[in-house]
């Protein structure tokens, strides 16, 4: 029988070779970036924090220089644990959490979890995660950034002190379950002011008047200007009449201007995070929550198999426009051979970075540009498919050159009546060629010159009124609030999903609504802490935050003069505001299992039906929406309104359950002329459309 050969020495130390312990925030980046470093390293995620502040206290000693109270976050116990096993094993240990404050502060609070020197180099941060950026990184490790963390950890302390105050007030005197913040609530006072404005607005009518004008064949519009060579606007239909009254319809209109020039329209910069947030907002109806979590996915790395696991944009939270040296050569080149030397700009176009932008990580852009949409279509799902493209395309064309259209403007004129056209043709594509919007449309005119004639074919006046602001969607509330200096890149998104959540706005066709409940809490902030809706004041306070992460600032004395007057008006809060009773609304009829009457209730989604005896009775029923339909089923039931349980509506019979007729798109109330099933209102881009579900019939789309 053959012996077993003993293990050499050399076999012995093989095996106990000890491995480098490298710690990121999530297992799709751990993977990555284990596979860029090789056998030597070992990386491992802490899942986010590690550790906080507790949450069933305030956590902060307001009497001796708001000293945090940290604590490990309940349910990563095993977590760290496995995280401290490996650090006692590791040859090194490297911190290789996000390249802002908060993964600074995350790597902060792992180095005191594991017992390192915060001293020492075992930082390592890096913008792209690719493999040449990532060995690159490992090369120059540094020291934990203290500014970076203090500046992280007096945000958080400011937040905890404001909400830690005022949320128990709220509890107190108005319900249980609400919250403050200072940022949600400068959101929420923004959306509430807008509501104020659209109900004091006061609608003025005017009107226009739309000529078809004639010049042999060819046909144009022009609009009405003004009288006497001067602009002038129609109030009313008398303005009107008396415009039309002057006009000649059988004779000729005389041409008494034409200017031709060109125009160049440039591309924008690359995506920032708000931007990035409010274009995905715009052109792919996506939540800002959704969003930011496709973009972390492409961040992280994708699988694109043979290649491996590749990270394909870079860090998705940034205020700066900036791009890299060998990102603008790898577009330009991409360009010349793609496109040709004529396509690609020789300087490109530089963002305006908004005031107190960081600037610490480039502009959000593709990892290479050669890596096209088209070329990753069957790696990525559509979420990500569609933000990729988006986020590709904005920065190919932020490389190119400026688009250039050849643009005519007309002025017609007869008996001292002014009307003016204004046409447009595309000379030369430059940046639309990868960044069509559609709005950069040919608009001929015919070839017209001064003291040509043409005749007018037909007027066209209609009656307008002035309209109120909009509400605000996802996007213009992001722009608002960047443009106030409120919240940063990595605030937005957690903003708009608590005021959401605790039920103080509403979604109604993708526009902030604010509720009963979000007015109520709104109004008490207004009266007794001014200063944590007020924009000047909070906005100085995101300064002085930037400050103490420049090192120019000591975050115990910003703190301290915040809360110092603060800590007073809760103190004067708590005396003086009464407890408001918020009435339940008579429901009209009575509870069908004990007949006490019944009542409306606020929830956490909205308004719902209970029983006025609640806890001893626990009845509750939704409140549904008629829609004026007769069930198509069973042709007894109305069709009401529901909503599912992640908050979708769709259509039923109110006789459920003995008719279970539903459906995603709303009943019209007629049936298919080919095959008598019923027609449904479909949403299609920029309307409806009414269709057969079978698809054997659907009429002209309806905006």
């Amino acid at each position: 029988m053959p012996t077993k050969s003993k293990p050499t020495a050399s076999t012995k130390k093989r095996r106990k070779t000890q491995k480098k312990l490298v710690i990121v925030e999530s297992p799709a980046k751990a993977k990555t970036i284990e596979k860029y470093l090789g056998r030597t390293y070992k990386v491992m995620p802490s899942l986010g924090h590690v550790r906080d502040l507790p949450k069933s206290s305030m956590g902060v000693d307001t009497e001796n220089n708001y000293d945090p109270h940290y604590i490990s976050i309940r349910g990563k116990g095993d977590v760290i644990k496995g995280l401290r096993s490996e650090a006692k094993k590791a040859k090194a240990v490297y911190l290789a959490s996000d390249p802002d404050r908060e993964g600074e502060s995350i790597a902060w609070h792992l180095a005191h979890v594991l017992n390192l020197d915060v001293n020492d180099k075992n930082r390592v941060t890096f913008n792209e995660i690719t493999k040449d950026a990532v060995k690159e990184a490992f090369k120059t490790p540094r020291t934990i950034d203290m500014d970076l963390v203090n500046a992280q950890q007096a945000r958080r302390i400011l937040d905890r002190l404001v909400g830690y105050s005022i949320s128990p007030l709220l509890w107190k005197k108005v319900k249980k379950g609400l919250s403050a913040g200072r940022v949600q609530s400068i959101a929420l006072s923004l959306i509430i002011e807008r509501e104020k404005e659209i109900k004091a607005f006061v609608p003025e009518e005017y009107w226009t008047i739309d000529g078809e004008f004639k010049k042999a064949r060819h046909a144009f519009d022009a609009s009405f200007y003004g009288l006497n060579g001067k602009k002038a606007s129609l109030k009313d239909n008398t303005a009107v009449q008396e415009v039309l009254g002057k006009l000649d319809k059988k004779g000729k209109f005389d041409i008494v201007n034409v200017v031709r020039k060109e125009r160049k329209r440039s591309p924008q910069p690359p995506f920032t995070t708000s931007s990035m947030q409010q274009d995905a907002n715009r052109k792919l109806n996506f939540r800002t929550r959704k969003t930011m979590m496709a973009a972390q996915q492409l961040y992280e790395g994708i699988n694109l198999g043979k290649e491996g696991t590749q990270g394909l944009i870079t860090y998705m939270r940034t205020d700066s426009t900036r791009i890299s040296s060998i990102a603008k050569h790898e577009a330009s080149t991409f360009l010349h051979e793609k496109y040709g030397a004529e396509y690609a700009a020789t300087k490109p176009i530089k963002g305006k970075l908004p005031e107190g932008a960081q600037d610490a990580h480039e502009a959000i852009r593709p990892t290479s540009v050669f890596r096209t949409p088209a070329s990753l279509k069957d790696r990525l799902n559509k979420d990500q498919f569609r933000l990729y493209q988006l986020i590709w395309n904005r920065f190919v064309a932020s490389q190119m050159t400026n688009a250039v259209m050849d643009t005519m403007a007309v002025t017609l004129e007869q008996n001292g009546v002014t009307f003016r056209a204004n046409g447009s043709k595309m000379k030369f594509e430059g940046f639309l060629k990868i960044y069509k919007d559609n709005k950069e449309k040919d608009n001929l005119l015919p070839d017209l010159e001064i003291g040509d004639q043409v005749n007018l074919a037909k007027t066209d006046p209609a009656q307008h009124f002035t309209q109120p602001p909009a509400r605000y969607s996802e996007a213009n509330l992001i722009k608002a609030l960047e443009e106030n200096g409120v919240g940063r890149p990595s605030t937005y998104a957690p903003t708009l999903d608590t005021i959401q959540r605790r039920y103080y706005v509403k979604l109604v066709g993708r526009r902030f609504e604010p509720t009963e409940l979000g007015e109520i809490v709104d109004g008490i902030i207004n009266e007794y802490f001014p200063d944590v809706v007020n924009v000047d004041f909070t906005a100085n306070l995101e300064h002085e935050l930037d400050g103490i992460e420049e090192g120019q600032q000591d975050w115990v004395k910003v703190i301290d003069t915040f809360y110092k007057p603060f800590s007073t008006e809760v103190a004067h809060a708590e005396d003086a505001i009464e407890k408001i009773q918020i009435r339940d609304e008579p429901a009209g009829f009575d509870c069908d299992i004990c007949g006490a009457p019944m009542v409306v209730k606020m929830g956490r989604y909205g308004k719902f039906y209970a029983c006025s005896r609640f806890p001893d009775c626990r009845n509750t029923k939704p409140i549904v929406k008629e829609i004026g339909v007769v069930c198509p089923v069973c042709h007894k039931g109305q069709v009401i309104e529901r909503k599912s349980k992640k908050n979708r509506i769709f259509y039923g019979c109110s006789r459920y359950p003995d008719c279970d007729f539903v459906s995603w798109d709303k009943p019209v109330g007629r049936d298919c002329p080919k095959d008598g099933h019923y027609l449904v209102a479909k949403k299609i881009r920029g309307g409806v459309q009414i269709v057969c579900p079978n698809g054997d019939y659907e009429e002209a789309p309806q905006k």
